[in-house]
């Protein structure tokens, strides 16, 4: 793989008069904010914009609430044009349904900060040093010379804060981007509420449920230790995927275990699985071993079974 800079992204999208962007599968804040920045800086060049992402279901509230929304177009209504953009997508499989969508285009152009991507596009713009994918986006606008306003911030800020937890695990870098972004009027309190502090009333009986049932296995990767839990598809009715997705960020606390992992069952007999460590372990390689990939401190995949075969699975990579 040979990784593009952003001033090639810039230079192929600077001539362009109508982009398609694409978000991954069950959409994240990163993913999400990525693309709409860049539609909206996109679409205030005059260029025809339309982002999208697969499966069909509705975006949780806190991501409809994004600058830019209406820029999303439903699965089914997506034109596809000839230059198509992934933004936060580890791989072309993380597109799944809108993947002909991508291959049909003229030119591909993937944005991402991956460490397990291995480049699928014919600009791969791929820096796994990077904290989110919003500040590979932040530097593509600035090679265009965008001016980076309050909604292109925001929808920046949002990838920014979300993935790196708040900035717990931040690098330095990401605290000047942010200044450079609060500086637009950002209202970082009401936005890091938002998306991060702000669940259903159901949230709250179902983590409940999962921490009382949660596991801890004290021998795994070599006496580091793993704290895991379930999150069965009956705890799941009624709440997003985003719901069940905070829940690795309660249960990677426990101070036993260097790992962290949540089995989330997303249709019956369909997982989900987050993995979280603190600092030694690289889960890149673990996640490989089971199809999927992510970052050196958070990675996942998808599985099918039981939840007693999917975690057995698992554990014997453990």
């Amino acid at each position: 793989m040979t990784t593009s800079t952003s001033a090639a992204v810039a230079q192929a999208l600077a001539g362009a008069d109508a982009v398609t962007i694409l978000c991954h599968v069950r959409p994240d804040a990163d993913t999400i904010g990525s693309g709409l920045a860049l539609g909206l800086a996109l679409q205030r060049r005059g260029v025809d914009v339309e982002v999208a992402f697969p499966g069909g279901i509705e975006l949780p509230q806190a991501m409809r609430a994004l600058p830019g929304y209406t820029l999303l177009v439903d699965e089914a209504d997506l034109v596809g044009h000839p230059v198509v953009v992934s933004v936060d997508a580890a791989s072309r499989g993380r597109l799944e349904s809108l993947q002909p969508t991508f291959t049909a285009a003229t030119r591909t152009i993937a944005i991402d900060h991956h460490a397990s991507n291995d480049g699928f596009a014919d600009l791969d713009l791929i820096d796994a040093t990077a904290d989110c994918t919003a500040v590979l986006v932040l530097a593509v606008l600035d090679e265009l010379g965008v001016t980076i306003d309050l909604d292109i911030a925001t929808c920046l800020y949002a990838g920014l804060v979300t993935d790196t937890g708040s900035f717990k695990w931040a690098r330095p870098e990401s605290f000047r981007i942010a200044a450079r972004l609060l500086d637009t009027g950002v209202d970082a309190r009401t936005w890091s509420r938002i998306l991060l502090d702000t669940h259903p009333f159901a949230w709250l009986p179902m983590v409940g449920s999962v921490l009382t049932a949660a596991q801890l296995v004290p021998g795994a990767f070599d006496g580091a230790g793993l704290v895991y839990a379930v999150v069965d598809n009956d705890l799941l009715a009624g709440m997003s995927w985003e719901e069940s997705e905070s829940v690795v960020d309660i249960v990677r606390t426990a101070a036993e275990a260097e790992v962290a992992a949540v089995f989330k069952e997303t249709a019956p007999g369909a997982w989900s699985v987050s993995l979280r460590s603190k600092s030694s372990i690289d889960l890149v390689p673990i996640a490989g071993v089971h199809g999927g990939g992510g970052h050196r401190q958070a990675s996942g995949y998808s599985d099918e079974g039981t939840a007693a075969e999917v975690i057995a699975r698992f554990l014997k990579s453990a």
